[in-house]
Parts: structure tokens; sequence; C-alpha cells
């Protein structure tokens, strides 16, 4: 077989000559070969869609075409000159059909081929176009909308709102374009030219000791691997984790491993001779042992995960108001129930990706994707054993989190084989790599039981709640700690006994997904409150109306809820919905014998931000002499639109318009830390924090113009108009001694919880209410979800446009859960066996 093959296709309308491997992936001849790094590859696969590209007029897969395929072809990437391209990136834009943006190139492709064969489509024709395309972020609906408003020519026209409006406005993502025309860059798509590959070596067991051989020996007949690193090698400490507490999961184990998928060493070294190495083949010697894989198994008492927990408990939480005694002594009806979840992936389409380089002085930086620049600081600093200030954190545009990206991953061994071999070094998961070793969903097991008095008002709630928390602590401690102040949901309920533990076992450490256990806790809430209406003949939709938290009312924590709280008007808001739809399904069965259909309802709240921790963030806003205004925003956009909303935030608080503004993000050199991305904290703290920084430059302006607060501003070049009833005045910026500058910190107001769970736990909750209509079929008990009703109190919407993408990624996560997903290690580790929406 030959070494290569010389391959001439036409891309993007220019004709190219390439000589590659011949099975080659066109995907990696996109990418590495021309530079065309808008194609991305999130499986390798062809599961996820997202390396789609046109060749000769049709969508396919480039991951799954070999270079070779593609000779004599015409292909087309998101980076062509197209005019329908054009168009579609022009709709997507103004829909918010792109949120992280890591599946949007694929999409674009896919619509355009739709449009090509079909200019006209309902949304049927659509989505059956699209469908070879995964999106974990949207949830499809604006995606769709954008394709049939380009087809109809109806694309919504963008908004450009005037100084001092942008808050509430539905402008486009100020990160948009790129993601659109597939310049962001994500973790896998730059490194340094001379960069070396990293590849770890995982555990095949769940529960091993190991030894290792010579290692030198073996590496002696692999001439491209320069290094093969173990834990001897880490400089500081072989330890991370989220709580200051528990750096108990190491990098690269030493002795032992606890899950299968743990790494225990490192392979650096020429791209094709790392990945050419057969992990069986490294001197490894295993000695596997029974793994403590269930709850149940955690609690027999069997041999313990980490010798620093005997009885396999990592934590526990505990919330007690009242005498739910009492309570259910005076009840007139109680429903109880037993409630148990598997497993959850995040299924980002983005693997984990990156790569490190020295940068002189003793210094590294890192590049790569996260939710968290400011802690991965202090690990990979931690793991170095330097001080902060020798470790830069540059991060990626993030091809999807929600939270699974809040734990470092390759960040701390990159920067300790770029520091220890003096070159860049880069690291790219697997499709199954990343599935088998990144952080889940926690497992729950789940009893409670609820109370309510005659007319169905709640009089007590006592719950258990236990959850896998897997090998390491990762989050198991804020998801043991929020579960206890969530589990009576968003209602009423004066008697409350609520506990939770967080059992280590070994699987794949649980960590932080959407909710923190607060979903787990909020299917046992709301089946419990349905059987309650049932016993107490009310409907569903009154019951929780009777019960709505709202603000004057107290929490199970004791909290008064002070601010918003808008149950109430959510419920209002679905009722007229409520009422069709359960008349719908009543009138379908009663013609209906096989298929069945259903109304059902549920109610939800979260707090915002760390469960009774500090949690602050800060950011800066620069006027500079020659009239550059810049914000320097530190926080991680990965989809959700915090880029853009702070923006807003900080532009209506300066009071100039969002298009003067430009952006420095998320680079730990350049930006103050604006904290974690996750626990719905970005829009509240940060965008608090902007508003502050913003009104403190606009202070010194109007201290300089010796002016009031009722006076605008304009930009114009190097020149600052300020103009009030008293007339306009004018500052030269350039004459200005230094440039001008706004800060900004905000921390929530917060308590510590008692021994009881009695505090402030949050600042502020957010709330919702939703319907489901579904059909069931009874012979094979498939279900079918025909319509989802959504009402959430978000307080004031920044912007309505991401606000509503928001909504409907969530719904759609949501059906996952309850409907398709549960990862089961060693069985569901790609995106064809783990099916997600």
């Amino acid at each position: 077989m030959t070494d290569s093959v010389t391959v001439e296709m036409t891309v993007n309308g220019v004709a190219c000559t390439v000589e590659v491997p011949p099975f080659q992936p066109l995907s990696e001849t996109l990418r590495n070969d021309l530079g065309l790094t808008g194609t991305k590859v999130g499986c390798s696969a062809g599961d996820c869609g997202a390396c789609t590209v046109s060749m000769n007029g049709a969508q396919v897969c480039a991951c799954l075409v070999s270079t070779a395929q593609a000779d004599g072809a015409e292909i087309l990437t998101v980076e062509a000159d197209d005019p329908l391209l054009a168009k579609l990136q022009e709709g997507f834009l103004s829909h918010g059909a792109a949120q992280c943006g890591i599946c949007t190139p694929g999409m674009l492709m896919a619509a355009a081929d739709c449009l090509k064969a079909n200019p006209k489509p309902d949304a049927e024709a659509v989505r059956d176009a699209l469908g070879g395309v995964l999106c974990r972020c949207t949830g499809y609906q604006k995606i769709v909308e954008a394709v049939l408003a380009v087809a109809n020519g109806r694309i919504a026209g963008t908004v450009h709102p005037d100084a001092g409006s942008a808050v509430g406005a539905r402008i486009i993502r100020a990160d948009g374009l790129a993601k659109v025309e597939g310049r962001d860059l994500y973790g896998a798509d730059t490194a340094p030219a001379d960069t070396l590959t990293l590849r770890l070596v995982r555990s095949p067991h769940a529960r091993a000791r190991f030894t290792l051989g010579d290692l030198d020996a073996w590496q002696a007949g692999y001439p491209g691997i320069v290094a093969v690193l173990t834990a001897a090698d880490i400089p500081g400490r072989n330890g991370f984790g989220i709580l200051p507490h528990l750096k108990e999961q190491p990098v690269l184990a030493e002795s032992a491993v606890r899950f299968r998928g743990e790494p225990v060493l490192a392979v650096v070294g020429e791209e094709t001779a790392v990945m050419a190495v057969d992990p069986a083949g490294l001197p490894i010697a295993w000695e596997a042992e029974e793994p403590t894989v269930s709850i149940g198994d955690a609690k027999s008492g069997s041999a313990p995960v980490q010798a620093a927990f005997p009885d396999n408990v990592l934590v526990r939480g505990y919330v007690e108001k009242g005498d739910v005694a009492v309570g259910f002594a005076d009840a007139a009806a109680v429903a109880e129930g037993s409630f148990r979840t598997g497993f959850v992936e995040h299924a980002y389409i983005e693997p984990e990706a990156g790569f490190a380089r020295p940068l002189g002085e003793g210094r590294v930086e890192v590049f790569a994707t996260t939710q968290a620049p400011y802690m991965d600081l202090d690990e990979v600093a931690a793991v170095l054993g330097v001080p902060h200030d020798r470790v830069r954190i540059r991060p990626s545009a993030c091809g999807g989190g929600f939270g699974g990206k809040l734990d470092v991953s390759l960040q701390p061994i990159l920067a300790v084989a770029a520091m220890k071999l003096g070159r860049p070094v880069r690291a790219v998961y697997s499709r199954i790599e990343s599935m088998a070793s990144s952080t889940k969903r926690h497992p729950s097991e789940i009893t409670a039981r609820v109370a309510a008095d005659a007319e169905g008002r709640l009089v007590a709630f006592e719950s258990d709640a236990d959850f896998n928390t897997g090998a390491y602590s990762s989050w198991g401690p804020t998801v043991a700690g929020r579960v206890p102040v969530h589990a009576t949901g968003p209602y009423r309920v004066p008697h409350v006994l609520n506990r939770s533990v967080a059992w280590l076992t070994n699987n794949p450490p649980s960590g932080a997904f959407r909710g923190f256990g607060v979903p787990q806790a909020a299917i046992a809430q709301e089946a419990l409150l349905d059987d309650l209406a049932e016993t107490l003949g009310m409907d569903r939709w009154q019951i929780r109306r009777v019960n709505a938290i709202t603000a004057g009312d107290t929490t199970a924590t004791g909290q008064v809820l002070k601010h918003s709280a808008g149950l109430p008007a959510c419920l209002d808001a679905i009722r007229d919905d409520w009422t069709a739809l359960v008349a719908e399904a009543e009138a379908f069965n009663a013609e209906s014998t096989r298929i069945k259909r259903g109304a059902g309802i549920g109610c939800m709240w979260y707090g915002c931000g760390n469960t009774s921790m500090s949690n602050p963030s800060e950011m800066r806003v620069t006027l500079a002499r020659d009239g550059t205004l810049t914000l320097y925003n530190g926080a991680v956009d990965i989809g959700q639109g915090s880029t853009t909303v702070i923006l807003q935030i900080a532009a209506d608080a300066l009071g100039l318009p969002v298009s003067d503004f430009g952006l420095v993000l998320g680079d730990t050199d350049l930006t103050a830390d604006a904290g974690k991305t996750s626990a719905s904290r970005q829009t509240f703290v940060s965008g608090n924090a902007a508003y502050l920084a913003g009104r403190d430059l606009r202070e010194t302006i109007l201290r300089l113009a010796n002016v009031g607060d009722d006076a605008t501003l304009r930009l114009d070049g190097g020149r600052l108009i300020v103009t009030d009833g008293t007339g306009v005045r004018e500052i030269d910026l350039a004459s200005l001694p230094a440039d001008l500058e706004g800060l900004g910190r905000y921390d929530p107001p917060t308590t510590a919880l008692d021994e009881k769970g009695q505090g402030i736990p949050y600042a502020t909750y957010g709330f919702a209410a939703q319907i489901a209509l579904v059909d069931v079929d009874t012979a094979y008990g498939t279900v079918k979800v025909r319509r989802m009703v959504a009402a959430h109190d978000v307080g004031r919407a920044i912007n309505p446009l991401l606000v509503e993408g928001q909504i409907h990624g969530g719904i759609a996560q949501g059906l996952g859960l309850a409907l398709m997903e549960e990862y089961i290690p060693g069985r569901t580790e790609n995106l064809h066996d783990y099916l997600i929406p």
C-alpha cells in the first residue's frame, strides 16, 4: 500500500492539490492541510454531523469520507463565498440559532443542502434535512426557524439599540459572526507549528492496582515518542478538585485506579507515532479488584473507594424547618414514593482539547476549552508547584459545557508536559475518551413524602436523597448541599426535613450538570404533588397554584423572599394552555384505544450562584486616549450568551451603545476573575459587576465634564461629547494624562447555613412552570412528546432572543434525561450508543 496519494479537488472554488495518506479523512485534510478549521470534528464516527460539508452538491460527513474519495470533487465548507450560505449565516445570527457554535458550521452546510434541493421546505422537511447534525445547546427550534425564514425571505432584522436601550433588546450575539462563519477557534482548532501531541493512557478497569515496567525500554522502540510521563513527573501537587480541602483526584494515578478511564500515564511525541501506540502493549501490570459500582454497593461496607472515607460517605446535606412529625400527624392526605435516576452524559459536541506552551521566564500558557479559567489557573499552578503569576489560562471558544468543563481535564498534564519538554504540547480527546473520563450527572435514589391539609395546602415534606458521586469528589459536596435546599420545590411548606448523602463509587466522577442535582429532586417532588392532587381530587395546576411560593414567603432554609418570586405569574401564564390540553387529551382518549394522550405539569426553582458561599465577579471598562472603548470580561461564554448580555448591561450603565465597545475575553493575564460559568450566575453576578464598572466609568466622565447624571455621552473618534440641558461639552481624550477606567465587583449577599440548614443560601432564584402533552403507545410503551408549553420567571430579560434559546435547549436536555439518555460505563461511550435529542 502506498504511503500517500495525490488528490486534486476544488475547495470553496479554489483548485487544490494535496498529498495525504490514502485513508486520511477529508475532515483532517480540510482542517490540518488546508487550514479550514470551520469544519468541526466531534466524534470521528459520523454520529454528530459537526463535520458536515458539501461534496458535489450533497451533504456528507467529512470524517467518514477518505480524502482519496474526494479526488476530482467540488467541496464547499462553511468558509465558502456562497450567496445562499451567506443568507443562512445572516438568518442564524438574527434568529439566535447559534449558541456554543460548535455544530453551527455543520448545521449551515446541511441547511444549504436542504434549500438547494427544496427551496420552499416546511418545518418537517427542514428537520429531516438537518437530522444528521446534533446540537446539544439549542433544542433545534431556532435553527429550524432560521432556515424557514431564509427560505421564505423573512429573515428577522438586526437590532441596533441606541445608547441606554440595550438591555431588553433582541440584539445578535456579540460573538455570533465568528461562529456562523466558522472563524471561532475551539480547543482543537489551533496550536503552534512545532507542537507535540500528548495522549493519555487510561485504565481499562474500574478498580485496580498497577505497576509500571521499563518505560525507557518501551520508548526506545518508538522513535517518534519523545517522552512518557508518569505521576513521578508531576513537579507539584498530584491532585486536583473543586473544594480547597478535597484535591484527591490525581492528574496521573500513582499505583491504583478508581474508575475505568482514569489516566495512568501520558505518551508525548509526533502525532503519527503517538496515535499509533497500542495501550495494551505498554509495560503496565494490572491487578483488577472488585469495584464498588452502585449506591447499594457503597452502603454495604465493601472496600472503601478512598481510604480517607472508610464508609464511602463523601459528604452529607441537611435542611430542617419546623417539625415534620407534627405536619404529617395533622395531614388530610399524604403521598410518598421512591425514585431513581441514572448517569447522564453532558454530551457536548466539542471534546476536551487544547495546548500548552512555555512562555519563557518560567511561565506557561494553556489554551483549552473550559468554563472556569481562574479555577484552571489555581489547579495548574499547584500541579506545577509554581506561583500563580507563572500561569496564563487563555480559554478557547467553548463548544458546549453544561457543567462538564468546570473540572480540569487536560490542562494540568499539558502544562506539565510543556514545561518539562520546553515545547508546545497539544491534546484532543477522542469521543470515547471524553465520555469515559468526564464527569456526569449524579445518579440518584430518592425517597420522599409530602402531606397536605384538606384544602390542598402543603403542611410537611420529608426526603432522603442518595447520590452516586463516583470515584472522586468533584462537585459532589455542592450537589449534596444544594438538593436539601431545593427538594420541597418552589412551594410553601411549614415543616421540612431533607437529608442527602454523596456516596463514593468506582465510577467516573459525578460533577456539575445543569442544576447540581435539583432536576433529580424535582422529579420526586413533582410526581408526589400529582399523587397528592389525585388523592385530594384537585386539579394538578390548582394544587401548584395554591402552594406557589411568592414574595414574603419563607423557604425551607428560613429565607424570606423579598424580591422576584414569579412562580404564581408563570402558572397563571400557562393556565389556559393547561385547560385546553387536558381537554384535548380527554377527547383523544375517548376515541383512541392503543395510543393514549396525557398532559403533565411541573414547576421548578433554582438558586443562582454558589450555595451560601462567596462567589464574586469583577469587571473592567476602559476608555483609552485614542477613543477605544473596551470591556474586559473574564466570564466564559459556553453558548448561553453571557458575553452579549454582560456587554448590554455595561453599555447601558455607561450610556454608550454596544457598537462602541471592543471586547477582551477570558484571558487571565488581561481580565479580572469573573468566577466560573455555572449555577446560572454569570448574567446575575458578572452582569452586576459590569453594571458597577460601567457606572464607575460614567461617574468619572461626568465629574470631568462637571455635569449631572442626566447627561448623554457620544464618542466621536478621540473626542467624547457630553450633552446636558446646559449645553455641549467636549473632552479631548488624547489630552488626558491617562486612560479612563471603571471597575466593578459584585458578590451576592448570602449567609452560611447553620446546623439545621437555616440561612440565606442564594440572593435570588429563578422560577418556571411547564406543560408537556405526550402520546403513549400502550402496546410498546413508547412515548412521543407532541407539545411543550413553558413560562419562566427570569427577572428582567436582558436579551429575550437569547433567553428563549436557553429555554428551548433546557427543554431538549430535559426530554433526553426523561426519555432517552443513560450513561453506562463501558457501553454507552459514543454518540451512536448514547442517544441525545
